[in-house]
């Protein structure tokens, strides 16, 4: 499983905002968001392959309950499946975050979505490739129907612009079985500056829809 780092933080996003936790982060992504924040990860895959014995041994080094298997997209790797079953076969609590596009049966006791808008993609003229594939993927309604079954669940959307809400709405309607409490708003942006932009129309919209605003906490903790 090519890996980019693993490394011991808080969660900055969501239902366990705040909860310390160890992040392995894995290398890899089927999809490319033009806004991607860890294109490391993505645009520029950086890593090196470890074995699911090597990212354990790497857990334990720290004291920490709570697991989060990120990417990239760490649903591309069937490795996932052993890791989070010894993972929780520790007592650790896993989150899996995900775009929702791809699904494999892991362990986990939260599976954390964040599906794709189609204002998500990248430029046609300047990627024309992984414009076609983007869009192409990003959206898998079965996939994400499965994953809301069987797993403890929320829903994280990226929005940049307010013309994003009505496709959240088309979005939902879509799946009626998801409840009010599982659905998140996030602000797009990769510095507080944009954040608190954003945060001007996005906190009013989901008080009005009786959605949940979600600040990236860990910008406005770790980078400045």
């Amino acid at each position: 499983m090519k890996i980019v780092e693993i490394y011991r933080s808080v969660q900055g996003e969501g239902r366990l905002t705040g909860t310390p936790s160890v992040f392995v982060r894995a290398s890899g992504c089927n999809l490319r968001c033009w806004f991607c924040d860890t294109p490391h990860a993505s645009w520029q895959p950086e890593g090196t392959d470890h074995s699911v014995d090597e990212i354990i041994a790497q857990v334990e080094e720290w004291d920490s309950t709570h697991v989060v298997l990120t990417g990239g997209e760490p649903m591309l790797f069937a490795e996932l499946l052993p890791l989070a079953e010894q993972l929780r076969g520790q007592g650790r609590h896993v989150t899996v975050e995900t775009a929702g596009t791809i699904y494999l049966p892991v362990a986990c006791d939260l599976m954390s979505i964040s599906p794709k808008l189609a204002s998500s993609g990248p430029s046609l003229r300047q990627h024309a490739h992984w414009s076609r594939r983007h869009q192409r993927q990003r959206y898998q309604p079965a996939v994400l129907k499965q994953l809301m079954a069987e797993y403890d669940y929320q829903l994280k959307f990226v929005l940049d612009t307010p013309a994003d809400l009505e496709e959240v709405e088309q979005w939902l309607h879509a799946f009626p079985e998801v409840r009010e409490d599982r659905i998140l708003l996030m602000p797009q942006g990769v510095d507080i500056d944009q954040l608190r932009k954003r945060a001007l129309w996005l906190k009013s919209a989901c008080e009005q829809r009786g959605w949940t605003y979600c600040p990236r906490r860990q910008i406005e903790w770790f980078v400045h």
